[in-house]
């Protein structure tokens, strides 16, 4: 629960609009009044000076308020308070003025709110600076050269092209030039190996002590979820990638994809990131064939929607062979049984499943075995037991697990681990460990 005072600090990106339209339309009155057909609109500057006056005197106020919540760069704070408590004085002391001095030069008046033109766009300038970074507008990013989106996933590098942007536009608002929460920053690859005020966020080739990877794969409503505030998640590719950068390509910020021999499922990812309508250089339609040659070419599309009608998400991954990515909706309040049937007559084209946070226990998932080409299972926030390895251990193609919160001992991790093509098993906060 909020406390009143981060409340009100939080209404400052509300409140902080109404001095700068009220402020504008002043000097707008002004200036117009010159005209002799409309001289009258000089009357309603005062009031709307008052207007203008008071709602600054608010913006800053809640804008200090504000400050005490979040770790934002000294110096554009700094710039952005003073030069909005200028605002608020300036306008009080035109204010003033125009209603005490009526001997007082128009001329000099209305070049006085020009000036405070220029203040409010200044002090405009710094908190979008805050909120977007310093980078969001200025002459550097309007002249400065940028790298050229890849053409083809070869030809991309993995942390400049795919990592550092999806990070950048997940948690840049809160981790950026300007703002830092927990004094961690997305910036760039310099600062995001600083870390934050808890430690490393990423750990070169160790996932299981990368805080940054943690973070994202938590329980969306746990309290350390990244990103937080209600903001979009990362995908299951992205997830993916940032997972693959940090353990096999060793959090370096240059390797190229071509570099990394990296297998087509990856290759794939990157492609859906990036946004690349060709598919990846190594992987064409009958790469399609040979890599999901297990995997039935076509589909009754109504058995698709059999299973979404029971209230999980499905998406295609591939359409030659159809692949499918399933997905149950956490806290779903359905039982195993409810879907089981209808995910099992897709169940040889089910690649990706992700059954997390949905209150299943051992014997509810013994059809797993039955889903023999899954190559990526999230089972996280169940109350699972070493039960459920007897049922995952000799799947032929899983290749990542996640087990996070569950009561799977380091037993149960071990019998896992005989699978020889399972390569990567999820496994913080497990209640089983002692």
């Amino acid at each position: 629960m909020l406390d009143i005072l981060t409340f009100f600090g939080r209404l400052h990106p509300v409140v902080v609009h109404l001095p700068i339209g009220f402020l504008l339309l002043a000097v707008s009155l002004d200036l117009t009044a010159w005209n002799p057909r409309f001289h009258y609109l000089r009357q309603a500057v005062p009031f709307v000076l008052f207007l203008g006056f008071l709602s600054a005197v608010a913006a800053c106020l809640f804008g200090y308020l504000l400050s005490l919540t979040g770790d934002y760069d000294t110096v554009l704070l700094n710039r952005h308070k003073v030069s909005g408590i200028a605002l608020a004085v300036g306008a009080g002391a035109l204010l003033w003025i125009r209603i005490r001095m009526s001997t007082f030069s128009p001329q000099i008046f209305s070049g006085m709110l020009i000036a405070m033109m220029a203040l409010i766009t200044y002090s405009g300038h710094q908190g979008g600076n805050l909120t977007h970074g310093s980078d969001y507008l200025s002459m550097q990013a309007l002249f400065e050269e940028k790298r050229e989106k890849p053409v083809s996933v070869s030809a991309a590098l993995l942390f400049e092209d795919v990592v550092h942007p999806v990070l950048r536009q997940k948690c840049g608002q809160c981790h950026g030039p300007g703002k830092m929460k927990g004094k961690f920053s997305v910036a760039n690859h310099a600062k995001l190996m600083d870390g934050s005020k808890n430690g490393p966020a990423v750990v070169p080739g160790k996932l299981a002590e990368s805080e940054l990877f943690r973070r994202i794969t938590l329980d969306p409503g746990h309290k350390e979820f990244m990103p937080t505030d209600g903001k979009t998640p990362l995908t299951a590719d992205e997830i993916g990638l940032i997972a693959y950068w940090i353990e096999q390509a060793h959090a370096e910020p240059t390797q190229s994809m071509e570099a990394l021999q990296a297998n087509d499922t990856l290759l794939m990812q990157v492609a859906r990131v990036l946004g690349l309508d060709n598919r990846p250089a190594k992987v064409s339609a009958s790469d399609n064939a040979n890599e999901y040659g297990h995997i039935p070419e076509t589909l009754d599309i109504t058995l698709v929607e059999s299973l979404r009608n029971k209230g999980l998400n499905v998406r295609l991954n591939l359409q030659q062979p159809v692949v499918l990515d399933v997905t149950l909706p956490d806290h779903s309040g359905l039982k195993a049984e409810d879907f089981r049937e209808e995910l099992l007559h897709v169940g040889h084209h089910v690649v990706w499943l992700n059954l997390s946070d949905n209150d299943f226990k051992d014997e509810d998932l013994s059809f797993l075995k039955d889903l023999p080409n899954l190559e990526k299972l999230r089972l996280e926030n169940n109350p699972l037991t070493d039960g459920i390895a007897d049922y995952l251990q000799n799947m032929q193609y899983l290749e990542a697990l996640n087990l996070n919160a569950t009561a799977v001992t380091a037993a149960g991790i071990s019998k896992l681990r005989k699978n020889p093509k399972l390569e990567r098993i999820y496994s913080w906060n497990l209640k089983g460990r002692d």
